[in-house]
C-alpha cells in the first residue's frame, strides 16, 4: 500500500511522533492507522491516542438539569461563528429544554413539539435563517439522586464547547457542592470510564497487548534482562494499574487535590459518584481540511 503524506501528517498529529517514525509505522502495518498508533506506542514513540480527542466540527453543547435528571445535547454548525449567533444559542437552549422534558433519543426529541412545530422543523427553519447546515447530532441523558452540570468554554448560560453531567448519591447540598468540582475535573481529564468495571473490555485488551509487547521489547534490548516472571507478574500488571489510574474517573488523582483519588475525595465528602457524561463539540467527526491557497489558485484558473 502506498503511504501518502496526508496519512503521515494525520499520524503525527495523533501521536506527536516524528515524520520518519510515523512513515515507518504506517509502512510496517500497511497503512492501518490504529495499528500504526499501537506500533509507535510499542516502540515508545507515541502517547496513547484517543480518537475522541479529534475535535473537528463546530457548534455548541447545551446542558439542562432538573429533579435528578440531566441532559446534554450537541448541535453542530459549519463554522465557529454560528456558536456566537444569538439565534443559534436560543435554538440550543430550547432543544436542551425539550430534551429534558421528553428526551430518550435524538429521534424522539426531533419529533417533539416546540411552539407548535416539531423540533426537526424548527432546526430546518434555523438553517434557512442562519445560512449554515445545522445538525442535532447527539443527546446524552443521565439520571441520579442528584445531577450536577458544568459547561467549559461557555458561550452563554448552559452552553459551550464541553458539557459535563455528574450523577451522585448522598446529601444533596454536599453532592451539588463537590459535584461541580468533579464535573470540572471530568472536563479537564476526559476519563474513558467511571471505573475498571465499566471500561470497554476491548480497550483493556488493546492496552494489555501494547504494554506486553513494549515490556518484552524493552527487556530484550536491555543489557540486564529481567526474568520472564518479573515481566509478566510485576512490570506489565504495574503498567496496567497505572493505565487504569490515569483513565478511569474514580482512579484518577483529583485535580483540585492530587493527593486524593476522585473516589476518595467523594468518600470524604460523604457522596458517591454513580455516573457521568462528557460531551465535547465535534467528537469523532472528521472535518475536511481545506487548502485555502489551492482553492484560490483553482478559482483564479477559472
Amino acid at each position: 500500500m502506498s503511504i501518502t503524506a496526508t496519512m503521515v501528517k494525520e499520524l503525527r498529529e495523533l501521536t506527536g511522533a516524528g515524520m520518519m517514525d510515523a512513515k515507518k509505522a504506517l509502512t510496517e502495518v500497511e497503512g492501518d492507522m490504529e495499528k500504526a498508533i499501537d506500533w509507535l506506542r510499542t516502540k515508545g514513540l507515541a502517547k496513547a491516542a484517543k480518537k475522541a480527542d479529534r475535535i473537528a466540527a463546530e457548534g455548541l453543547v447545551g446542558v439542562a438539569v432538573s429533579d435528578g435528571k440531566g441532559v446534554a445535547v450537541e448541535i453542530n454548525s459549519e463554522t465557529d461563528f454560528v456558536a456566537k449567533n444569538a439565534d443559534f444559542q436560543d435554538l440550543v437552549r430550547e432543544v436542551a429544554k425539550i430534551a429534558l422534558e421528553t428526551g430518550e433519543s435524538v429521534e424522539v426529541v426531533k419529533a417533539a413539539d416546540l411552539n407548535g412545530k416539531t423540533v426537526d422543523t424548527v432546526i430546518q427553519e434555523a438553517v434557512a435563517r442562519i445560512g449554515e447546515n445545522l445538525n442535532f447530532r447527539r443527546l446524552h441523558v443521565l439520571d441520579g439522586n442528584t445531577v450536577v452540570s458544568y459547561v467549559h468554554n461557555s458561550a452563554a448560560e448552559g452552553m459551550g464547547k464541553i458539557g459535563v453531567l455528574v450523577a451522585l448519591n448522598g446529601p444533596e447540598d454536599k453532592a451539588k457542592e463537590i459535584g461541580r468540582q468533579f464535573a470540572m475535573h471530568i472536563a479537564a481529564t476526559n476519563p474513558l470510564s467511571l471505573s475498571e468495571a465499566t471500561l470497554d473490555p476491548a480497550v483493556l485488551d488493546r492496552e494489555l497487548a501494547v504494554q506486553t509487547a513494549k515490556a518484552l521489547e524493552e527487556n530484550a534490548a536491555s543489557a540486564k534482562p529481567k526474568p520472564d516472571q518479573v515481566i509478566h507478574n510485576n512490570i506489565i500488571p504495574g503498567r496496567m494499574k497505572r493505565f487504569l489510574a490515569e483513565n478511569t474517573l474514580l482512579g484518577q488523582a483529583f485535580v483540585i487535590n492530587p493527593d486524593l483519588t476522585v473516589e476518595q475525595a467523594a468518600k470524604d465528602a460523604g457522596v458517591e459518584i454513580t455516573g457521568y457524561a462528557r460531551v465535547a463539540v465535534g467528537e469523532g467527526v472528521e472535518k475536511k481540511q481545506e487548502d485555502f491557497a489551492a482553492e484560490v489558485a483553482k478559482a483564479l484558473q477559472g
